[in-house]
Order: structure tokens, then C-alpha cells, then sequence
């Protein structure tokens, strides 16, 4: 079976295996008698005489509830192209995971089998998938498809083209590979107008010796540009700006620079997109990196009340598809609704580029969330579609909330809270964050709470300087987290002097509950510090032990970083507690007093923030300021 022409049918998913040698992955694409000898390429398996392979599988069922609900496409084909005889059956799922036998087909020759569908009853969720039986003879299966049934439903959808925004800093060699997955796969080239590479990093992109090589190879789809620190929002926003000005393309697929792809993913979603009733963003799920059969993010929203971002359902982050797939998992059968979609993989159509704006100018974090909710305050929503995935590195091994992103996590936080929070005062918002201050605070993590004080400090200013501080915000950041000793990390944890352990006196401490231990530990922070503590630490923390409720009982610890890659020092000091609470205090009081006056002007500012002009005229004072004529 060839791919189709605009006069004919569209291939609206193709049924692929992975590249390589890649045996852990072969449950996302096939179960059965599923052995990598048997995988001859990204289009074609063999199936033993007398054997059956099922692709009821996260890459290979065809979501169809997700098709029904956004798009008019009711006929639907399977077209399978077979070497040999053999039976080809087709079965359903409800949004409740409940199996249906839909058809089963006998192809006594070679040749092609289709099978005629009708997408209805899908809703609210349910996916289709077809199992392949091998009759006395063994089979190849040559290829296989989702299609639309005629010319007419295909016709006009063909001319749709994406591009691709990739931003990069310091990555060069995770970019290069990326970029070679993106030549390598010829579906997914034919559908490309562009792949602009932001590269913010000081290890340039271009100095890469593999660049050259995938340079040639996507020709003048290669767009490489170069831009000081701007962070994901510069770059992603550098990405879109260039989009918007080529006039070319339909859709803008952001990638994060580190992904690995599975390129037939990006292509639904760009045919996805093409046929939806109305402009939507569709954004893909993630797949873990380290456990690449693990589904760790999917669905996003945003909670209104605490104004805090994470999934749609927490239950089931880290499934992993190996030891449960498609038909042991009935949870991923309904269909479920986003706030927003990451930006690790996110498609944006032109359309709504145009009327909702380019990205906010918060240098990172919460510029996808945000994204998302302005898009849909706009009338455009959020589709995350199943299949349509990347692997990313998970955040499970990292907290990047107590670093220097902490001062990015809260200003954004609130920026975006008071753009888009129905809440007069920002509801449960500000209370919150100044739970989370007293808890860094009795944490010993003084340096986290200063950047998130500093963070408060800085909204309060007001969204005026937003664009100017784009290029010196992190310098300014870090000089002030490197003002605290809790910052000043080490490679190896006997760079301190040696542990006078207070385990058991902590132990006697936590008892009474959460609530009274916490009150304990806030009393006695006002009490002076032992005297061996400023000299030597009482205890060594591994990161997933250094919880707030525990080093609360300590007036010295050093404690392991979130990543592995070093220990930091922490020491108790009650004039600084006493300090900062009350300037926490003092931050969030004038911060809910103000709130409706201060979200009246993050408002009337919003439309300049994310204007192409205003993006413009921030690139080119960039430019200048850093020496780049």
C-alpha cells in the first residue's frame, strides 16, 4: 500500500514499529508474540504461521474517541496490506475500557484488505485497534492504516504543513540527534515547511560536527538561529515570531531540545489538527526517558483555587505500558479534557497564533500553562491526543522548585494567577505561597525563600518590565541566591566536616501528627541553635529524606541535591527566620489587598506582553545590548 495522493485518501495514522534496536520498546507498538527479529522495519512485521499480533497498543490503536469528539469525520478504513492469507479482526472499547468485536475479515491472497468503519459512539472516549492471525503460512504485514474513505475527505487537508520550533541551550548533542530523527523519517519531512532551532547556549549548535551531516540532509527546512539567554519563553517565542512571519505553514510544533522522538507521533498530530472542526491546539503525552514504557504526563489543567498546575487525573502518572497495556488499563479509554498542554510537545496552529499572541515573557515555567488558558479564553481548546507522544525526562528525580527556578516558579505563578484567576483576590492562592515561604523557611532553605520573596516583590511592581529584564533576570537570581550559605553547594558531602548525628532526638520529636510537629518546629525556630551546629552538621540528608517536616527538627544538616549532583549545607539562623516571615507576611498581606487592582493591570497590559511587535522590538534591544550589529 503507497501512501496517498491529495486526489485520494488520507492516511490519518500509520501503524509503525520502532527504529533499532529498541526490544523495550515493543510493547507501545505491538503485544503478542512480539520479539525485535521480527520487527523488519518502521512499516513492516512477520507474524509466525498460527500466531497472532495485536495492536491494541498505546502507538498503534486509533484513538477514536478523540477523533470523533473534535473532528466531522464519521467513515473510517483500516487498508492492511498483507503478504499471505490470513484474518484480520477489528475490535472497539468503550470509554469504561470494555472490548467489542467490531469485524473480522478473511484475506484468502496477498494483497490489500479494507475494512469499512463507522466512527460513532465514541464520545466520550474508546479506541480502535485490529490483531493480525496468521493462517498455515507465515505473514508479513507490508503495511497498515487509518484512513478517510474518499477524495472528498481528503481533499484540501493535504495542503496543510507544519513547522517545528525547537529551542536549545547547551544541548548540542541530544539537538543533533533530535534533528537526525527529524531527517530520518520521510513521513514526517513531507509535512514540514520548517524546523527553526532557537540556540541560546554558549556551546554553540553550529560548532556540533554531527550539524552538518543532518544540515544536508533537511536542506533548507533548516532554520538556525541564534540569540542570547532568553529562556524557554525567549526561545519558544523567537520560534513562533519567525513562524508567523514566513506566512507559509499552517501549525507550529514546539519540541523541547531533549526529547526523543517517535516522528509518526508529530505527524498525527499535524493531520489531527488539519481536520479538527475548529483551530485547536494539540499538544502529545509523555513518555519517561529513563522508563520509556512508563506514560508520565498526559492531560494538564490548571486548579482555579490554589492557581496550581499538574494532571488531570494523578492516580496514574508512571503507568507503565509493559506491564499493563491498552485493554488492562481502562482509565486511558476515556476521553478526558486539558487546560493546557506542555511544551515539550505542543502544536499551535497559525490561527490562534494570531489572535491570542505569542508566548508571555517570564524567561521559564508556567508560559505553556498560561498559554493554554489564554488560548482557551479565547475560544480555542486544548487536545491531548493519545499516540501522539515523546519521551522527556521526567521530573520525578529533580525539584527545581527550591533552586534558582524557585524565584521563576512563584512570579509566574502569580502572573499567571492574576491574568487568568476567576478568584477577586487570587481564592486559596496567596495563602499557599506563604505556607510554602514559612515551610522553606523552617527548612533551613533560606536562599529559596528570599528568590520566592523576591518574586512577590517583583509582581507587586507590576507587568511593566517583564520584556526588560528578560536578558538579566537569572544573573540577578543567582546573585541573590549566592548571598546565603544554603546555596553554596558542593560536589561530595565530605567536603563538610563530619556528622555529630541528632537522629534520635528527631525521632522523639515527630510524634503528635503532621499539624503539632509542624507547630513544634515553627516554636523552636525562634529559639537560639546549639552550639555545635554552626560547626558541624548533625545529620546527612538524602534528597527524598530532606522533607520540610523533618529538617525542621535540626539546627544543622547537610542535605543531598534533588539531582544527585552535589550537598548543600543548611544552617538554622532565628534572627533570618524571623526576618523573612515577617517580610512574607508583610509580601502576601499587600498582595491580597491589592489584587484587583493589580490584575486590572496585568490585564491591560497582556495584549502588548504577547504582541509580535512587543517580542520584536525585546530581540532587537537584545541584540544590540549584547554586541550582536
Amino acid at each position: 500500500m503507497t501512501e496517498a495522493t491529495a486526489s485520494g485518501p488520507r492516511s490519518l495514522q500509520l501503524t509503525v514499529f520502532p527504529a533499532g534496536d529498541a526490544a523495550g520498546l515493543l510493547p507501545l507498538y505491538v503485544e503478542g508474540p512480539a520479539r525485535p527479529e521480527r520487527v523488519l522495519d518502521r512499516r513492516r512485521c512477520l507474524v509466525p504461521a498460527g500466531e497472532t499480533a495485536s495492536f491494541a497498543t498505546y502507538y498503534n490503536a486509533f484513538p477514536a474517541g478523540w477523533w470523533q469528539h473534535s473532528t466531522s469525520i464519521t467513515d473510517l478504513e483500516l487498508r492492511v496490506s498483507l503478504s499471505a492469507g490470513a484474518t484480520v479482526d477489528v475490535f472497539r472499547s468503550d470509554p469504561a475500557g470494555a472490548v467489542f468485536p467490531v469485524a473480522s475479515v478473511l484475506a484468502e491472497e496477498p494483497g490489500e484488505v479494507v475494512v469499512p468503519l463507522v466512527l460513532k459512539g465514541f464520545d466520550d472516549g474508546g479506541w480502535l485497534w485490529f490483531e493480525l492471525r496468521a493462517g498455515s503460512a507465515d505473514v508479513e504485514l507490508w503495511s497498515a492504516a487509518w484512513v478517510t474513505p474518499g477524495p472528498d475527505a481528503g481533499a484540501g487537508v493535504w495542503s496543510h504543513t507544519a513547522a517545528l520550533g525547537i529551542t536549545t541551550f547547551d544541548r548540542t548533542d541530544s539537538c543533533v540527534a533530535l534533528l537526525g530523527q527529524i531527517a530520518d523519517d520521510q513521513g514526517l519531512r513531507e509535512c514540514l515547511d520548517r524546523v527553526y532551532v532557537v540556540d541560546q547556549g554558549g556551546d554553540r549548535l553550529r560548532d556540533h560536527p554531527g550539524l552538518e551531516d543532518v544540515g544536508a540532509r533537511l536542506g533548507e527546512r533548516l532554520a538556525l538561529i541564534e540569540q542570547p539567554n532568553l529562556g524557554g519563553s525567549g526561545g519558544f517565542a523567537r520560534s513562533q515570531l519567525e513562524f508567523l512571519d514566513s506566512g507559509s505553514a499552517d501549525f507550529l510544533v514546539l519540541l523541547d531540545d531533549d526529547v526523543i522522538l517517535e516522528p509518526e507521533a508529530v505527524r498525527r498530530a499535524v493531520v489531527f489538527a488539519a481536520y479538527c472542526d475548529e483551530p485547536t491546539i494539540v499538544g502529545g503525552h509523555m513518555l519517561s526517558s529513563q522508563w520509556p514504557t512508563r506514560l508520565h504526563a498526559m492531560a494538564e489543567r490548571v486548579d482555579p483555587r490554589r492557581f496550581w498546575w499538574g494532571p488531570v487525573d494523578d492516580r496514574h502518572r508512571n503507568h507503565d505500558l509493559a506491564e499493563r497495556g491498552l485493554r488492562q488499563t481502562p482509565w486511558l479509554h476515556r476521553r478526558v479534557d486539558a487546560d493546557y498542554n506542555g511544551w515539550w510537545m505542543c502544536l499551535i496552529p497559525r490561527l490562534v497564533l494570531e489572535r491570542v499572541g505569542l508566548a508571555l515573557p517570564v524567561f521559564l515555567k508556567w508560559d505553556d500553562a498560561e498559554f493554554g488558558l489564554r488560548a482557551r479564553r479565547a475560544g480555542h481548546r486544548t487536545v491531548t491526543l493519545p499516540g501522539a507522544a515523546v519521551w522527556h525526562a521526567a521530573w520525578d528525580d529533580k525539584d527545581d522548585s527550591i533552586g534558582w527556578q524557585a524565584y521563576f516558579h512563584e512570579r509566574n505563578r502569580v502572573v499567571a494567577a492574576l491574568l487568568h484567576s476567576p478568584h477577586r483576590h487570587g481564592g486559596d492562592l496567596v495563602r499557599d505561597l506563604f505556607l510554602h515561604h514559612v515551610k522553606h523557611l523552617v527548612a533551613m532553605r533560606y536562599s529559596t525563600a528570599a528568590l520566592r520573596q523576591r518574586a512577590l516583590a517583583d509582581v507587586l511592581e507590576g507587568p511593566e518590565r517583564l520584556h526588560d529584564v528578560l536578558d538579566t533576570g537569572l544573573s540577578r537570581v543567582r546573585r541573590l541566591r549566592s548571598s546565603y550559605p544554603d546555596a553554596d553547594v558542593h560536589p561530595h558531602a565530605g567536603d563538610f566536616p563530619p556528622v555529630r548525628s541528632a537522629t534520635g532526638r528527631a525521632a522523639r520529636s515527630a510524634r503528635g501528627g503532621m499539624w503539632g510537629n509542624a507547630a513544634r518546629g515553627v516554636f523552636r525556630q525562634f529559639l537560639p541553635p546549639s552550639r555545635e551546629a554552626g560547626a558541624r552538621p548533625q545529620v546527612l540528608l538524602r534528597h527524598g529524606e530532606a522533607h520540610w517536616s523533618r529538617l525542621l527538627h535540626y539546627d544543622s544538616a547537610v542535605v543531598e541535591l534533588a539531582d544527585g549532583a552535589g550537598f548543600a549545607w543548611h544552617r538554622r539562623d532565628r534572627r533570618e527566620f524571623a526576618r523573612m516571615v515577617r517580610r512574607s507576611a508583610t509580601l502576601s498581606a499587600r498582595l491580597v489587598r491589592e489584587w484587583p487592582r493589580l490584575a486590572e493591570r496585568y490585564r491591560a497590559e497582556q495584549a502588548e506582553l504577547v504582541s509580535p511587535e512587543g517580542w520584536r522590538q525585546t530581540f532587537e534591544r537584545v541584540r544590540r545590548s549584547h554586541g550582536h550589529e
